[in-house]
């Protein structure tokens, strides 16, 4: 079926529009609904609108202003940190430098006694040589005779 064929003011290509009682009534009406949904349903709709937008830049103000703030939180922690391990490496190169010079001074009271004990020890066997040299030197008389009389086999005066 032809849609031009349909209706006649179509097949000329051109609208006709008339302005009659119902129009009117429409318009009337479409205005009335205006007036009354505006202070009704528009501006309490409006006002929820622009409540989101101004709740949401002042979220995304605030979340700036954290995310600043966390910023130099976090720049104030590296810096705490960074004097913390300075000090730490002062203060282990100390406890080093101690602990060797506690350390030498062990080691150099060790040697010491370490000395000590030796040259007190030579000293006892130096005594104890010199006593046995003494008694040997007192029994070699009667030792030469005793290996003198085993060797000849009878019995030699001193």
């Amino acid at each position: 079926m032809n849609p031009n064929a349909m209706h006649p003011l179509l097949a000329s290509g051109g609208i006709a529009v008339d302005f009659d009682l119902t129009f009117l009534a429409q318009v009337v009406l479409f205005s009335t609904f205006v007036v009354v949904l505006k202070p009704l349903l528009f501006d309490p709709l409006l006002r929820v609108f622009e409540e989101r937008e101004r709740r949401t830049d002042g979220a995304k103000r605030e979340a700036r202003e954290m995310d600043e703030r966390a910023g130099e939180l976090l720049t104030r922690y590296e810096a705490e940190i960074e004097k913390v391990r300075r000090e730490a490496g002062v203060e282990r190169e100390r406890l080093r430098a101690e602990t060797a010079k506690i350390e030498a001074q062990i080691m150099a009271e060790a040697r010491a006694e370490t000395a000590r004990i030796l040259e007190d020890g030579k000293a006892k066997i130096a005594a104890e040589v010199a006593r046995m040299r003494g008694e040997l030197t007192a029994a070699q008389p009667a030792l030469a005779a005793e290996i003198a009389a085993s060797m000849l086999g009878r019995e030699v005066r001193q």
